[in-house]
Protein backbone atom coordinates (compact mmCIF):
# COMPACT_ATOMS: atom_id res chain seq x y z
CA UNK A 1 0.00 0.00 0.00
CA UNK A 2 2.55 2.27 1.14
CA UNK A 3 4.37 1.82 -2.60
CA UNK A 4 1.12 2.36 -4.43
CA UNK A 5 1.31 5.55 -2.32
CA UNK A 6 5.02 6.58 -3.11
CA UNK A 7 3.85 5.67 -7.15
CA UNK A 8 1.10 8.26 -7.11
CA UNK A 9 2.94 10.85 -5.15
CA UNK A 10 5.80 10.49 -7.86
CA UNK A 11 2.90 11.04 -10.41
CA UNK A 12 1.55 13.83 -9.61
CA UNK A 13 4.91 15.50 -10.13
CA UNK A 14 6.63 15.50 -6.35
CA UNK A 15 10.50 14.93 -6.63
CA UNK A 16 12.12 11.58 -4.66
CA UNK A 17 13.59 14.36 -2.34
CA UNK A 18 10.69 15.96 -1.36
CA UNK A 19 8.62 12.87 -0.69
CA UNK A 20 11.75 10.85 1.00
CA UNK A 21 11.64 14.43 3.46
CA UNK A 22 7.96 14.08 4.11
CA UNK A 23 7.72 10.60 4.85
CA UNK A 24 10.97 10.43 6.96
CA UNK A 25 12.20 13.84 8.45
CA UNK A 26 11.56 13.49 12.31
CA UNK A 27 9.76 16.13 14.35
CA UNK A 28 11.94 18.03 16.80
CA UNK A 29 10.57 17.75 20.40
CA UNK A 30 9.28 21.07 21.42
CA UNK A 31 10.30 22.72 24.69
CA UNK A 32 7.29 22.25 26.72
CA UNK A 33 8.78 23.97 29.45
CA UNK A 34 8.06 27.42 27.92
CA UNK A 35 4.59 26.88 28.67
CA UNK A 36 5.35 27.97 32.23
CA UNK A 37 7.33 30.46 31.53
CA UNK A 38 5.22 34.06 30.81
CA UNK A 39 8.13 35.86 29.53
CA UNK A 40 8.26 33.56 26.90
CA UNK A 41 4.44 33.52 25.98
CA UNK A 42 4.91 37.13 26.34
CA UNK A 43 7.60 37.62 23.67
CA UNK A 44 5.74 34.34 21.70
CA UNK A 45 2.73 37.03 21.19
CA UNK A 46 5.04 39.81 20.06
CA UNK A 47 6.77 37.62 17.48
CA UNK A 48 3.15 36.09 16.19
CA UNK A 49 1.88 39.92 15.59
CA UNK A 50 4.71 40.96 14.28
CA UNK A 51 5.63 37.97 11.76
CA UNK A 52 2.35 35.83 11.31
CA UNK A 53 -0.67 38.33 11.61
CA UNK A 54 -0.04 39.89 8.22
CA UNK A 55 -1.34 37.17 6.34
CA UNK A 56 -2.81 34.94 9.24
CA UNK A 57 -5.76 35.45 10.85
CA UNK A 58 -6.66 34.15 14.88
CA UNK A 59 -10.43 34.78 14.91
CA UNK A 60 -11.06 32.92 17.64
CA UNK A 61 -9.10 35.03 19.90
CA UNK A 62 -9.60 38.38 21.15
CA UNK A 63 -5.96 40.55 21.96
CA UNK A 64 -7.77 41.16 25.27
CA UNK A 65 -7.18 37.62 26.01
CA UNK A 66 -3.88 38.60 26.35
CA UNK A 67 -4.23 39.84 29.47
CA UNK A 68 -4.10 36.69 30.98
CA UNK A 69 -0.56 36.38 29.61
CA UNK A 70 0.23 38.85 32.29
CA UNK A 71 0.30 41.92 29.55
CA UNK A 72 -1.73 44.89 30.71
CA UNK A 73 -4.54 46.69 28.36
CA UNK A 74 -1.90 49.71 27.71
CA UNK A 75 1.64 47.10 27.11
CA UNK A 76 -1.35 45.47 24.94
CA UNK A 77 -1.93 48.77 22.92
CA UNK A 78 1.13 49.92 22.57
CA UNK A 79 3.40 46.70 21.62
CA UNK A 80 0.41 44.74 19.71
CA UNK A 81 -1.45 46.86 18.10
CA UNK A 82 -0.71 48.72 14.49
CA UNK A 83 -4.10 49.25 12.57
CA UNK A 84 -6.46 51.24 14.69
CA UNK A 85 -7.79 47.64 15.83
CA UNK A 86 -9.36 47.80 20.07
CA UNK A 87 -8.28 45.81 22.47
CA UNK A 88 -11.30 43.98 22.67
CA UNK A 89 -10.94 43.08 18.75
CA UNK A 90 -11.00 39.51 17.55
CA UNK A 91 -7.25 38.60 15.89
CA UNK A 92 -8.01 39.22 11.97
CA UNK A 93 -6.00 40.40 9.11
CA UNK A 94 -7.05 42.77 6.12
CA UNK A 95 -6.05 41.06 3.72
CA UNK A 96 -8.29 39.36 0.77
CA UNK A 97 -8.52 35.59 0.37
CA UNK A 98 -9.00 36.16 -3.34
CA UNK A 99 -5.99 37.95 -3.59
CA UNK A 100 -3.88 35.72 -0.82
CA UNK A 101 -4.83 32.60 -2.76
CA UNK A 102 -3.58 34.29 -6.08
CA UNK A 103 -0.38 35.24 -4.36
CA UNK A 104 0.43 31.96 -2.62
CA UNK A 105 -1.86 29.32 -4.50
CA UNK A 106 -4.06 28.84 -1.61
CA UNK A 107 -5.38 31.33 1.26
CA UNK A 108 -3.50 31.69 4.30
CA UNK A 109 -5.30 29.33 7.21
CA UNK A 110 -6.72 31.17 10.46
CA UNK A 111 -4.00 29.79 13.15
CA UNK A 112 -6.24 30.03 16.20
CA UNK A 113 -6.43 25.98 16.76
CA UNK A 114 -3.49 25.38 14.04
CA UNK A 115 -1.12 23.74 16.92
CA UNK A 116 -4.18 21.32 17.94
CA UNK A 117 -4.80 20.17 14.25
CA UNK A 118 -1.32 19.74 13.35
CA UNK A 119 -1.00 16.83 16.37
CA UNK A 120 -0.88 13.23 14.69
CA UNK A 121 0.64 9.86 15.31
CA UNK A 122 4.48 11.78 14.61
CA UNK A 123 4.00 13.81 17.75
CA UNK A 124 2.25 16.76 19.20
CA UNK A 125 1.06 20.21 16.94
CA UNK A 126 3.61 21.80 19.03
CA UNK A 127 6.10 19.82 17.70
CA UNK A 128 5.70 19.63 14.45
CA UNK A 129 5.28 23.91 14.25
CA UNK A 130 8.45 24.12 16.21
CA UNK A 131 10.20 21.86 13.37
CA UNK A 132 8.41 23.73 10.44
CA UNK A 133 9.48 26.73 11.44
CA UNK A 134 13.22 25.63 11.52
CA UNK A 135 13.56 23.33 8.53
CA UNK A 136 12.80 26.43 5.66
CA UNK A 137 15.59 26.64 2.88
CA UNK A 138 16.19 28.12 -0.32
CA UNK A 139 14.97 26.79 -3.53
CA UNK A 140 14.85 28.80 -6.71
CA UNK A 141 12.47 26.30 -8.12
CA UNK A 142 9.31 27.15 -5.98
CA UNK A 143 7.52 30.52 -6.62
CA UNK A 144 8.03 32.16 -3.46
CA UNK A 145 11.74 30.56 -3.47
CA UNK A 146 11.60 29.41 -0.46
CA UNK A 147 10.95 24.86 0.86
CA UNK A 148 10.48 23.51 3.72
CA UNK A 149 11.54 20.18 5.19
CA UNK A 150 8.18 19.24 6.91
CA UNK A 151 6.14 20.39 4.63
CA UNK A 152 7.16 20.23 0.83
CA UNK A 153 6.78 22.70 -1.82
CA UNK A 154 4.79 24.70 0.80
CA UNK A 155 3.10 28.31 -0.26
CA UNK A 156 3.96 30.01 2.69
CA UNK A 157 7.42 31.83 2.10
CA UNK A 158 9.56 31.96 5.12
CA UNK A 159 8.18 34.40 7.06
CA UNK A 160 11.41 34.81 9.98
CA UNK A 161 14.08 34.54 7.22
CA UNK A 162 15.71 37.99 8.38
CA UNK A 163 15.61 36.29 11.85
CA UNK A 164 17.86 32.68 10.73
CA UNK A 165 19.16 34.20 7.88
CA UNK A 166 19.12 32.26 4.47
CA UNK A 167 20.13 28.66 4.35
CA UNK A 168 20.19 25.52 1.24
CA UNK A 169 19.50 21.76 2.13
CA UNK A 170 21.87 19.18 0.74
CA UNK A 171 21.44 16.40 -0.78
CA UNK A 172 22.75 13.49 -1.82
CA UNK A 173 21.71 10.91 -3.98
CA UNK A 174 21.51 7.19 -2.45
CA UNK A 175 20.51 3.54 -3.38
CA UNK A 176 18.02 2.12 -1.34
CA UNK A 177 17.49 -2.00 -0.90
CA UNK A 178 14.74 -2.25 -3.74
CA UNK A 179 17.38 -0.34 -5.84
CA UNK A 180 15.17 2.48 -6.27
CA UNK A 181 17.58 6.12 -6.30
CA UNK A 182 16.45 8.73 -3.43
CA UNK A 183 17.38 12.30 -3.13
CA UNK A 184 18.59 12.09 0.66
CA UNK A 185 18.76 15.06 3.18
CA UNK A 186 22.49 15.95 4.91
CA UNK A 187 21.68 19.02 6.56
CA UNK A 188 21.65 22.43 5.88
CA UNK A 189 24.09 24.89 4.65
CA UNK A 190 24.13 28.70 6.09
CA UNK A 191 24.00 30.93 3.29
CA UNK A 192 24.07 34.60 4.91
CA UNK A 193 23.34 35.29 8.61
CA UNK A 194 20.45 36.22 10.35
CA UNK A 195 20.07 38.75 12.52
CA UNK A 196 20.13 36.08 15.37
CA UNK A 197 22.30 32.73 15.51
CA UNK A 198 21.00 29.52 15.47
CA UNK A 199 20.86 29.21 19.59
CA UNK A 200 18.73 32.19 19.82
CA UNK A 201 16.81 31.79 16.82
CA UNK A 202 15.52 27.89 18.08
CA UNK A 203 14.35 30.20 20.92
CA UNK A 204 12.61 32.78 19.46
CA UNK A 205 10.85 29.60 17.24
CA UNK A 206 9.74 28.04 20.34
CA UNK A 207 8.51 31.19 22.28
CA UNK A 208 6.08 32.00 19.41
CA UNK A 209 5.23 28.20 19.67
CA UNK A 210 4.84 28.29 22.97
CA UNK A 211 2.11 31.47 22.35
CA UNK A 212 0.50 29.43 19.50
CA UNK A 213 -0.10 26.02 21.61
CA UNK A 214 -1.11 28.82 24.32
CA UNK A 215 -3.62 30.21 21.91
CA UNK A 216 -4.54 26.92 20.70
CA UNK A 217 -6.31 26.00 24.13
CA UNK A 218 -5.75 28.85 26.88
CA UNK A 219 -7.28 26.92 29.45
CA UNK A 220 -4.60 23.77 29.03
CA UNK A 221 -2.74 24.98 32.16
CA UNK A 222 -5.88 24.86 34.43
CA UNK A 223 -6.90 21.54 32.84
CA UNK A 224 -3.98 20.04 33.57
CA UNK A 225 -3.82 21.70 37.32
CA UNK A 226 -7.37 20.43 37.71
CA UNK A 227 -6.53 16.85 36.30
CA UNK A 228 -3.90 16.24 39.14
CA UNK A 229 -5.73 17.69 41.69
CA UNK A 230 -8.68 15.46 40.91
CA UNK A 231 -5.59 12.05 41.04
CA UNK A 232 -4.60 13.43 44.66
CA UNK A 233 -7.82 13.60 46.01
CA UNK A 234 -8.88 9.51 44.42
CA UNK A 235 -6.02 8.23 45.41
CA UNK A 236 -6.33 10.29 49.16
CA UNK A 237 -9.90 8.72 48.40
CA UNK A 238 -8.99 5.25 47.48
CA UNK A 239 -6.77 5.49 50.78
CA UNK A 240 -9.47 6.01 53.21
CA UNK A 241 -11.63 4.27 51.80
CA UNK A 242 -9.51 0.78 52.02
CA UNK A 243 -8.90 1.40 55.23
CA UNK A 244 -12.33 2.03 56.28
CA UNK A 245 -13.24 -1.40 54.28
CA UNK A 246 -10.44 -3.21 56.27
CA UNK A 247 -12.17 -1.45 59.66
CA UNK A 248 -15.53 -2.37 59.01
CA UNK A 249 -15.21 -5.99 57.80
CA UNK A 250 -12.12 -6.89 60.41
CA UNK A 251 -14.82 -8.80 63.10
CA UNK A 252 -16.58 -10.42 60.23
CA UNK A 253 -15.19 -13.96 60.51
Amino acid sequence: MKKLIITLLLGLGLGGAALADEALYPLDHFPAEKMEDMASLQRGAKLFVNYCLNCHGAAFVRYNKLQELGLSEKQIKDNLLFSGEKVGDLMRVAIDPKQAKAFFGAAPPDLSVIERSRTGERGSGSDYLYTYLRTFYRDDGKATGWNNMVFPSVAMPHVLWELQGERRAKFETETNAEGEKLEVFKGFEQLTPGKLDAHQYDDAVGDLVAYMTWMAEPTQGLRYRLGVIVLLFLAVFTLCAWRLNAAYWKDVK
